[in-house]
């Protein structure tokens, strides 16, 4: 196990992230300052993490995981994630999570590689981390193509919306880049996002079900430049069901396919 102290160059790297245009996903825009006790609270539950994922590779091997944390709180809907991401371990030995984020207040998102400190760093509503560890079959070809700075892009869409249409290519939110990736490591022929769609849906994926009503739709959509609705089918839309891959809808599908172990959690 290690300790407390080595994830300590984490938090300088973390500091040095507030200087740069903030990028967050599953949580808020606020420009909330971090403090002793935030950054104290995210390398705690980096550490532990780490701890649990370093046992997991010494008992099975597993070095690929999904990995989740609560941004924010999304109770209300029923769901107890905001956002996840695909951990894996490096040759030197510290985990590092690929994962897609929004720059706050705009339309468009990008992929970044941080560690686990930074993953849990941004001021999220619950100090708590999830994560499921892919089925041994699919851990070499999800490595093979998280390392791969070239192809874990393929399907990265720019175009960013918090709640896409789960079959649609217009915009991508980042959950569903990490589910649409999932799909294009577990199928070599995969090469699209379109294909990666059509194989999920072969799989039997199925995505959350929000219901927002039309007024609640309207404000987001002047208020936020994140968020759309136009690319739902109006037939959903307009019965005030929004469809959208969120992380309890992943973790019950890995599980439910087989593709995954049971998700586990570690909290503060």
């Amino acid at each position: 196990m290690k300790s407390f102290g080595s994830f300590l160059s984490s938090v300088a790297a973390a500091v040095l992230l507030l200087s740069a245009p903030t990028a967050r996903a599953g949580q808020t825009c606020e420009n909330k300052p971090l403090t002793a006790r935030s950054i104290t609270s995210a390398m705690t539950l980096a550490q532990r993490t780490s701890a649990a994922l370093d046992a997991e590779f010494e008992r099975s091997g597993a070095r690929v995981v999904v990995l989740a944390r609560v941004g924010q709180d999304l109770s209300k809907y029923g769901l107890r994630y905001s956002h996840l991401g695909w951990a894996y371990k490096t040759p030197e030995g510290p985990w590092r999570v690929l994962h897609k984020l929004n720059a706050c207040d705009t339309d468009s998102a990008a992929l970044y590689r941080q560690g686990l400190g930074e993953f849990f760093m941004d001021n999220p509503w619950r100090y708590q981390a999830a994560w499921a560890v892919a089925v041994p079959v699919l851990q070499a070809p999800l490595y093979t193509l998280l390392t791969s700075p070239e192809r874990s892009a393929r399907l990265n869409t720019r175009a960013y919306n918090l709640v896409s249409y789960p079959w649609s290519t217009r915009y991508q939110q980042s959950n569903q880049w990490a589910l649409e990736t999932l799909a294009m490591a577990s199928e070599p022929g995969i090469a699209s996002r379109s294909q990666a769609q059509a194989w999920l849906r072969f799989k039997g994926y199925q995505p959350t079900v929000l219901h927002i009503s039309a007024l609640s739709r309207l404000g987001a959509r002047v208020s936020k430049a994140n968020v759309a609705f136009d690319d739902h089918p109006n037939a959903k839309r307009f019965s005030d069901r929004i469809e959208t891959v969120t992380v309890d809808s992943m973790f019950e599908w890995l599980e439910r396919t087989g593709m995954a172990s049971k998700p586990q959690t570690l909290g503060l």
